[in-house]
């Protein structure tokens, strides 16, 4: 189902309409969208996800860029805290490969770390690993795929399928 296209009996998803309406604030004060709001816990990992948050992207200007038309990539400003910081510029190539990875080109080029406190709201709950007969089957559904990425969602998306409890 695209985003623009309504579900079920004439709904619309409460989430592609609040994306409908931030991703553009957001975009045009920030530089960021909602999708690289809601994957950063995976893009930084977890050594990084409770303490750090994306603030904005700084594009360059048109009149900045070169006149073949080319794109230069632009600067994330993240907020971590305190002495995390100094871990988080340590990391910082790994990490704009892993943003740049996420939007699919090299968007980013530089990063710049502010420290201030960061709320960790946003932090989703740890799911317990699958044990016994279910680890099993998800493991076997898994078998085959060979991109990490890919891999690691599917089983966060297997497990926290694999728990639920059934209503």
């Amino acid at each position: 189902m695209s985003k623009d296209q309504p579900s079920r009996y004439g709904a619309n998803q409460i989430a592609d309409i609040a994306n409908g309406i931030v991703d553009p604030v957001l975009a045009r004060r920030a530089g960021i969208n909602t999708a690289l709001l809601g994957s950063w816990e995976d893009i930084v990992g977890e050594n990084f996800a409770d303490c750090t948050r994306p603030e904005k992207i700084a594009w360059p200007r048109r009149s900045d860029l070169p006149e073949d038309g080319g794109h230069r990539p632009g600067v994330l400003t993240i907020a971590c805290e305190g002495a995390r910081a100094l871990f988080l510029s340590h990391a910082q190539g790994e990490l704009i490969a892993r943003i740049n990875g996420f939007f699919g080109y090299p968007a980013i080029g530089q990063v710049r770390i502010v420290q201030k406190p960061v709320s960790n709201a946003s932090v989703r709950p740890k799911i317990r690993k699958l044990e016994g007969e279910k680890a099993k089957r998800l493991e076997a559904m898994m078998d085959g795929i060979e991109n990490e990425n890919l891999r690691r969602a599917v089983e966060r998306l297997g497990t926290a399928v694999l728990q639920a409890k059934r209503k």
